[in-house]
């Protein structure tokens, strides 16, 4: 009977059979609930058990660091019966241990696994170091790669294609150059692993010189060594020179693959005959060349071929799903921003950091947007995102765009960490929205918790002090900038240049201006009102001629600057021929502003009927601006008949400004008619206005203060932000 009954139990084999069925499927926990009937049978499990578990929790894991608790508590309770049964002893089950914490997330348990390794032989290492180097924690695998040569083990070609991409930056560039040489003294400098990996590691630190030697020495090229240079160009955006290799590759009959076009999609090869040519080779239907054709689809604004190109995804992904959003998202076209929502939502998915932070960059208008926004925020909540830098940044920025300084400060006051990026965000905001002095204030706290500021922080502290006036702050600005190396960040030397005119130093900001080796299209426009801003309109115009001979095309703000300058200086026929060149050749739909100065620039020069039928032919229903700057002629020229007409239509637009008031008033006293500029002030105090007000800046410096050499990387607030705001300077 015992005997009869020994027979019905399963052995040992019987399991690992049961487990090993398990390995390469996503059923790992009926591999661990397996094992724990073995262990309820008083069986006891051998080294065979053990490895087939971990294989069949390896199979099933998720990406790296993104295993759920249960499957981490499950490998721990697997590792615990590991060292108690004494099999940690064997090498090869407690490297397959560690690789799969390290796999998991998991790097201290994994480091724990390895230090307590009776032995240890070059694959324990190699599963180290590479979990450290796929993790993004170079530092901590450089360092055990030392300590494995110093223990007397000789790397292998795997030692060196784990470690290298860990030097894949300008930082560490030595420490990869020591490693080739390494390589090439031991001779695995031959394997062509080895030098895919370390070409990869030049192209990434911009050393393209011995990319392409090592490329050029290759005698057999793969088809990874082919994409590795052809991604080499496109980083370093050199993209007819991939174009070239590509065509290489092919004529060699090189095989292409899938990672062959997405490398030339990264490198901006010509969308529609790489499209072609997938079709051709059957790569249309690979999913990862589908989503970089539907990415680079959204880029060049092709929504319709992108959607075309989603529908036929056989399986559905959050990376192109994230690309559609977006695109959506940029363009405010918040329906099809919601449809992708929703779509992530039915298929079971979750948004990124980068879907999130998409979504509201694309809310910016306060009225249609705010219930949307709040309702992502609510998600946010739910979900865990908001916790994430950059949607805690991406939050701030869009309270500030509805205007609800209140939320975005209470967003910022209660982050935990603050990095640089926060900062920025909170400073950009305040400038924005006009308030500079709030800005600088949160600029010296920012100083004061030791962050150093980037080219973001003093382009918007510039700006800052653009809008209060403060020259000689930004002077200070401007050394600092000089001193850190930030005047080859275009939009810095944008907003000096902006700095300087509007503090009415037009020789400061020509002098920026003509440093600046490469102007972008901002730096001509800015400096274009500049000059515009400070009656050189000549000048202004001489530029913008200048601007397009070296072939850039102007928008919609250059052409602000321009016809700035033209009403400025009374110059109608040039002010005609520039808003026809904006509107006819350009093909660029005018703003209200841009109406606004036209109709300026006719009504100062007393042409009313035509300033009129201007008006009348606009595309656009004319605001008070518009008006309001025909109403500003007539007070020029005496037309009391027009000018009551006019303040007519104003009064039904915006009855709430005293501004037209002011203009009837200055109209009927330019005529003599006392009694009508009693009532029309009369009026304007009854709707409890008294007029425009102005306000002058003048700042003051002590002796004392110019005649020392001052440094701004020092700074400390000494006032309170409602005032002219002190600083205090370090000596140099």
């Amino acid at each position: 009977m015992s005997s009869a009954f020994q027979l019905l139990i399963p052995s040992v084999q019987f399991f690992n059979s049961a487990i090993e069925s398990y390995v390469g499927t996503s059923h790992s926990r009926w591999a661990l609930a397996r094992f724990r009937q073995l262990l309820r049978l008083d069986l006891k499990p051998n080294d065979l058990t053990f490895s087939l578990l971990i294989k069949a929790s390896a199979s099933s894991r998720r990406p790296a660091g993104s295993a759920s608790v249960n499957a981490k508590t499950e490998l721990n309770q697997a590792h615990a019966h590991l060292v108690k049964s004494g099999f940690d002893r064997f090498l090869y089950l407690s490297t397959a241990l560690l690789d799969l914490y390290m796999k998991m997330g998991c790097d201290a348990y994994a480091r724990r696994v390895f230090e307590y390794m009776p032995e240890r032989d070059v694959v324990s290492w190699n599963a180290l170091i590479c979990g450290y180097s796929r993790k993004g924690m170079d530092v901590e695998a450089l360092e055990l790669f030392i300590r494995m040569l110093g223990e007397g083990f000789s790397p292998r070609a795997a030692t060196l294609v784990s470690l290298v991409p860990s030097c894949g930056h300008r930082e560490l560039l030595f420490q990869g150059r020591c490693i080739h040489s390494l390589g090439i003294k031991s001779g695995l400098d031959l394997d062509c692993h080895v030098r895919n990996a370390l070409m990869s590691m030049y192209a990434k630190s911009g050393e393209l010189d011995c990319t392409e030697s090592l490329f050029n020495a290759m005698v057999d090229r793969s088809v990874v060594s082919w994409n590795t240079m052809i991604s080499a160009y496109g980083q370093n955006g050199f993209f007819s020179d991939a174009m070239c290799v590509f065509k290489d590759m092919v004529e060699e009959r090189c095989e292409v693959n899938s990672v062959s076009l997405v490398s030339l999609l990264s490198a901006h090869a010509d969308l529609d005959s790489t499209h072609c040519y997938a079709i051709k080779t059957g790569l249309a239907s690979d999913d990862c060349v589908v989503t970089s054709l539907l990415c680079a689809y959204t880029k060049h604004d092709d929504l319709g071929s992108a959607e075309s190109l989603y529908e036929r995804l056989i399986q559905k992904n959050l990376v192109s799903l994230t690309a559609l959003l977006s695109s959506y998202a940029e363009k405010g076209n918040i329906l099809g921003m919601m449809k992708c929502f929703f779509e992530v939502q039915q298929l079971d998915m979750k948004l990124d950091a980068v879907a999130l932070v998409s979504i509201l960059h694309g809310l910016a208008h306060f009225s249609a947007h705010i219930s949307i926004g709040l309702a992502f925020h609510c998600y946010g909540f739910k979900t865990g995102l908001c916790l994430h830098p950059l949607i805690a940044n991406g939050l701030i920025s869009m309270y500030f765009k509805f205007n609800n300084i209140e939320a975005a400060s209470l967003l910022f006051s209660e982050m935990h960490e603050k990095p640089l990026i926060s900062w920025n965000s909170v400073i950009s905001g305040c400038v924005q929205a006009g308030m500079a002095s709030k800005a600088i204030e949160l600029f010296c706290e920012m100083r004061l918790s030791g962050h150093k500021p980037d080219a973001i922080t003093i382009a918007s502290l510039l700006c800052a002090c653009s809008q209060l006036g403060y020259l000689q702050l930004g002077e200070k600005v401007h050394n600092y900038v000089l001193r850190n190396h930030l005047e080859f960040e275009d939009f810095v030397e944008t907003a000096l240049i902006d700095l300087y005119t509007k503090c009415g130093r037009i020789e400061l900001a020509e002098r920026v201006f003509k440093s600046i080796k490469e102007p972008c299209l901002a730096s001509w426009n800015s400096i274009i009102s500049g000059y515009s801003l400070c009656g050189l309109e000549r000048k202004s115009l001489t530029y913008y001629s200048e601007m397009r001979r070296q072939g850039l095309m102007p928008d919609k703000i250059t052409f602000l600057g321009v016809l700035a300058a033209c009403t400025h200086g009374g110059l109608i026929n040039e002010g005609r021929k520039y808003f026809d060149v904006m509107t006819k050749d350009l093909a660029l739909r005018p703003t209200l502003q841009h109406h606004a100065f036209m109709v300026t620039l006719l009504g100062r020069a007393g042409l009313f009927e035509e300033a009129l039928l201007f008006v009348k032919n606009m595309e656009v229903e004319p605001d008070s601006a518009v008006w309001g700057a025909l109403l500003s002629a007539c007070c020029i020229h005496g037309e009391v008949q027009l000018g009551e007409c006019l303040a007519k239509k104003l009064w039904f637009l915006d009855q709430q400004s005293g501004g037209f008031y002011v203009l009837m008033s200055n109209l009927y006293a330019s005529e003599g008619r006392w009694d009508d500029v009693a009532r029309a002030r009369g009026m304007m105090k009854d709707m409890g206005r008294d007029g425009c007000y102005g306000a002058s800046v003048m700042e003051i410096t002590s002796m004392e203060e110019n005649n020392r050499n001052l440094r701004f990387d020092d700074v400390r607030v000494n006032g309170s932000s409602s005032q002219h705001l002190s600083f205090l300077y370090s000596n140099a």
